[in-house]
């Protein structure tokens, strides 16, 4: 066992859960996986989820030094995140994790357990 942040881990491997295991973790990793964003863009792209649980998210993301936040001195202020280079090395499990969720959807799809909306 051993203490990062001030939570106790049984392995490196619940270690890395909790850094993107989580779902709004990895969908903020994927959304800046394609460059810099603002907090209004992630809040757009990031469908479902509360201006609350994106700013736990992102200072956790920080944390875990797997983003960065830019803050630049104007007014209104202007604040903008990207992946660190810890960030970008979990881009690849992104990667293959986007890649299996194709080829589900395919699947499903294919045997009309697929719903969309109209």
């Amino acid at each position: 066992m051993f203490t990062y942040e001030e939570k106790n881990y049984d392995c490196s491997f619940e270690l890395a859960l909790s850094m993107f295991g989580r779902k709004w973790n990895s969908l903020l990793l994927y959304h800046l996986s394609s460059g810099t964003k603002r907090y209004s863009e992630l809040k757009r792209l990031t469908q479902g989820i509360t201006q609350k649980m994106l700013t736990q998210t992102l200072r956790d993301l920080e944390k875990f030094q797997l983003v960065h936040r830019e803050v630049y001195p104007v007014i209104p202020p202007k604040v903008e995140y990207s992946l660190t280079e810890y960030g970008k090395e979990i881009l690849p499990i992104l990667e293959k994790i986007q890649a299996f969720g194709e080829v589900m959807y395919a699947r499903y799809d294919k045997e009309g357990l697929i719903q969309t909306k109209d």
